[in-house]
């Protein structure tokens, strides 16, 4: 399964997945020392492929991308544990996120979410 995702800036995106998700790149370098296609892995067979927004035109037709603040979904990552919400939360807002909801209990998990640069919804969360 490959999950792709519209991007504004390669490098700032990057940076980003692998600072804030602590997620591995794979694939050949470009010139620019950044994979292409920019991908990461994200579970065996999985993985998120980062396309620039230009580019997301060539797939969709004329079928239009949801703009920037929009979310279409909530892409979501599982935690062990209370204090791993909040870590992994923590290391993302460092990293450039930008907070929407705070931790947070709820009957069926504690979770948290922040949008990545290009303003993509994450979830991170237990599940009780």
């Amino acid at each position: 399964m490959i999950i792709s995702l519209p991007i504004e800036d390669r490098p700032r995106s990057y940076a980003f997945y692998q600072e804030a998700l602590g997620l591995t790149p794979v694939g050949e370098l470009a010139e620019d020392g950044i994979p292409e296609p920019l991908q990461f892995q994200l579970a065996d067979g999985v993985t998120m492929m980062l396309i620039p927004t230009e580019g997301f035109g060539w797939v969709l037709g004329d079928q239009p991308a949801a703009p920037y603040g929009q979310s279409e979904c909530i892409l979501s990552v599982r935690a062990d544990s209370e204090e791993a919400v909040d870590a992994q939360t923590a290391k993302a807002l460092a990293a450039g996120a930008v907070q929407v909801t705070e931790p947070t209990r709820k009957p069926w998990a504690y979770f948290a979410t922040f949008t990545d640069p290009d303003g993509h919804l994450w979830m991170i969360t237990t599940t009780d």
